[in-house]
């Protein structure tokens, strides 16, 4: 009865491929689940309707205590570089439940994350904490509406158990909907299996899920990897421009589809510094802010090893062929780079001189510690908070150029920042505000600053009253760290 009211359309065909690449395997049942936090929009957005459904009900549900009909609930096996080690890995505490239809025939999968032990969970206890949880609920839906492709989340529930870490905390459940779950690092786990139909199996699964297009061209496997490159130039470059520190790009967090996956150690940078690390386990910045691009190209030449068996029956002719590929993305990345810095500053037309333009800005913020998402605020008028940084003098002549810039080639003002207001947000979600916010749900029960901050998360780009009120740096980010979650 709940699932027709629900509206659930399951049509699970991962489960399909091959049994080395996953496990069929339920959720740990839980012993009183309660909702914390459900999304209604998104449930709208998916085409199913809980409107009418009691909240224990939705708990009940998302525990994996009572799963839909038409589920068939699996774990996923991938390996990965984990901070440049190669690792076996899988869905350690992941279960994904299922492939939703919506009516415009999306395909989506609905994974509960912290949902109990499975094969790949290498003695770890398959659960996850409230925090994390709602860390990655908050995270994730800030990046949807900033239009950064994301996973998005659904619910958070929690367990009515404790986990146990360095203290006992309070256990929950995510459940994540992403256009899939294919990773670089699936690709790199069917490679090992040195059975090439398995690797075969995978690629062609992809490629009918995701770039059917693809099917008819005669170099399917090397037209792949282009995509995925041009897809991931494209989705770092807007973690850079809105200061994002994802803070583990393992290559089992590359995403085939080009969403962000997995909000564990991830934070958004206050005052500019292209070494910001907020991740507590990256001691050497691998995966720094200014980092992010070159790890990009590194996962990329992982993915194309592997699909070097596809591209060519001569390895040394395939790896000369990926390679050829792989050295346009520096270029590719910086066209787009510039590019996006561009819209930032609502520069219009070509100038040879933008580009040192952009540096100059760059520099002098990291040099004087200026807030990243501020100044842009501060270039469009809508910086609604006094700091005499922008009255500092080396500062007030870049202005200068800039504005100069902007008046030529027949250009206004007002041209550009209808621009700019499209591409620098007003609010971001900043870190002394997450954590008081993650600190009143786990320590409160209260999830009053959440949702207040969820609010005003919905639409960054526009202000409104309450605005300046998250424009604050009111944090020192020296000593602030990050977890992986787990």
């Amino acid at each position: 009865m709940l699932e027709k009211q629900i509206g659930w359309k399951f049509d699970n065909t991962y489960s399909k491929l091959p049994n080395y690449m996953l496990s069929k395997i339920n959720p740990t049942p839980v012993k009183n689940p309660e909702t914390v936090i459900f999304n209604h929009e998104l449930s709208k957005d998916i085409d199913l309707d809980f409107s009418k459904i009691k909240n224990q009900d939705i708990a009940s549900i998302f525990s994996g205590n009572n799963l839909p009909e038409g589920s068939e609930t699996i774990s996923q096996a991938y390996a990965g570089h984990q901070f440049g080690y190669f690792t076996i890995l899988g869905d350690g505490r992941a279960h994904m439940i299922g492939e939703h239809i919506t009516k415009s025939k999306k395909r989506l999968d609905i994974q509960f994350k912290g949902s109990g032990q499975t094969p790949y969970s290498r003695n770890a206890d398959g659960r996850a904490a409230l925090g994390p949880m709602l860390r990655e609920y908050l995270i994730s839906e800030s990046m949807y509406n900033l239009g950064i492709p994301t996973t998005r989340s659904l619910a958070v529930i929690k367990t009515g158990e404790d986990v146990i870490r360095e203290t006992n905390l309070k256990g929950a459940i995510l459940t994540r909907v992403a256009s899939s779950h294919i990773r670089v690092g699936t690709f790199q786990y069917a490679l090992i299996s040195k059975d090439e139909k398995i690797l075969k199996a995978l690629f062609d699964y992809t490629i009918n899920r995701h770039y059917p297009d693809l099917k008819e061209s005669l170099f399917p496997a090397l037209e792949l990897l282009k995509t995925v490159l041009d897809k991931q130039i494209e989705l770092v470059c807007n973690w850079m421009r809105v200061g994002f520190v994802h803070g583990v790009m393992n290559t089992d967090n590359m995403t085939i589809s080009g969403e962000t996956i997995d909000y564990g150690p991830c934070a958004f940078m206050d005052s500019y510094d292209p070494r910001t690390v907020f991740s507590s386990i990256d001691k050497h910045g691998r995966y720094s802010y200014f980092n992010q691009p070159i790890i990009t190209k590194w996962n990329l030449e992982r993915f194309a090893e592997s699909l070097l068996p596809l591209i060519d029956d001569d390895n040394k002719v395939g790896i000369k062929i990926v390679t050829d590929v792989l050295k346009e993305f520096p270029e590719k990345y910086k066209k787009n780079w510039i590019e996006m810095m561009k819209k930032k500053l609502g520069l219009i037309s070509e100038d040879p001189k933008d580009e040192e333009l952009i540096v100059e800005l760059l520099s002098w913020m990291h040099k004087n510690k200026a807030d990243y998402t501020n100044t842009f605020c501060y270039l469009m008028n809508q910086y609604k908070l006094k700091n005499e940084i922008y009255n500092e003098s080396q500062f007030i002549l870049w202005k200068k150029k800039w504005e100069n810039r902007i008046n030529s080639n027949n250009s206004c003002l007002k041209k550009s920042l209808k621009i700019m207001r499209t591409v620098n947000p007003l609010v971001i979600p900043r870190n002394h505000l997450v954590e008081e916010a993650l600190n009143h749900a786990t320590e409160k029960n209260s999830l009053n600053k959440i949702n207040e901050l969820l609010k005003v998360l919905k639409d960054p780009y526009n202000s409104n009253s309450e605005t300046y009120k998250y424009q604050s740096t009111q944090f020192s980010e020296k000593n602030y760290v990050t977890y992986c979650g787990t």
